[in-house]
């Protein structure tokens, strides 16, 4: 592919698809989720029962939890006691607004989900909520800026590094980076290390282990779970890349916040 000018098209065109988990007990509640998810603007995972929700919630990285209200109060319970232990995934109701639903719209509210929506109303709504709320929409906004750390600047590595944030930690290859700010691998891997800057690989790692730190603040996923929902092949490798990049074991990570890693992280660059 031939290099062309870093200020040809520097917006990221190709970004992960958002994944949402649902449980929906009612056809009418399963239907309105499909619809609010369209295979073109994402995948969606529909259970019926509480065990078979929390299982798809530490299986993949997953945006935005969809909670059919109108099913059975005793199941709909013990789906709400999940969103605690998700604190990274945005929850969202989606209820028939009947009276009996009152108690359940309340509880909502206590455990911190972003929005209670009508079925079969506000599909279109369900849709925008997952695409500013969900994890991966979220995680690309508060690290749109780099850290000054990381010393870049031009709009070639700027459109990089948002290139690397819209995959929110999953696996990214250098090559897929360039093709989404349309120029060619060595060029970009050329660029991205000028003026001090960290090489494009090593950008990748850092943003990964962002995503990780986030994400082990859950209750709800252990370590393997975070490594497995981001594509390391084990915990070890995980915890290696740590060590390695910033300094600190993996174990210590939901006690540590983003800015921390990255203090870390500059630490270690100045002492290389």
């Amino acid at each position: 592919m031939a290099a062309r000018s870093p200020e040809a098209t520097l917006t990221p065109s190709v970004v992960p698809a958002l994944h949402v988990v649902a449980f929906a007990a009612r056809d009418r509640a399963r239907a309105a989720a499909r619809r609010a998810v369209p295979r073109r603007h994402g995948r969606i995972t529909v259970t019926r029962l509480p065990e078979d929700f929390r299982r798809a919630m530490r299986g993949a990285l997953v945006d935005a939890a969809v909670v059919d209200l109108g099913a059975p109060p005793s199941l709909v319970d013990r789906v709400l006691e999940a969103a605690s232990d998700f604190p990274t995934i945005a929850f969202v109701g989606l209820s028939p607004y009947r009276t009996s639903d009152a108690v359940a719209i309340a509880r909502c509210a206590t455990v911190g989900f972003v929005d209670v929506l009508a079925d079969g109303i506000d599909d279109d709504i369900l849709r925008s909520v997952v695409a500013v709320h969900g994890f991966t929409p979220r995680f690309a906004r508060l690290l749109h800026d780099p850290p000054s750390a990381l010393k870049l600047a031009t709009p070639l590595q700027l459109a990089a590094w948002r290139a690397i944030l819209a995959h929110a930690g999953r696996p990214v290859c250098t090559e897929a980076i360039a093709r989404t700010v349309r120029v060619s691998r060595e060029h970009l891997s050329r660029s991205f290390r000028a003026g001090g800057a960290p090489t494009l690989k090593r950008a990748i790692d850092l943003v990964r282990l962002l995503a990780a730190a986030e994400l082990a603040k859950s209750p709800g996923l252990d370590l393997p779970d975070v490594a497995r929902v981001l594509g390391f092949r084990s915990e070890a490798r995980l915890s290696s890349a740590a060590t390695r990049a910033v300094g600190a074991r993996v174990g210590s990570f939901s006690a540590l916040r983003g800015i921390d890693l990255i203090q870390r992280y500059a630490r270690i660059r100045g002492r290389g």
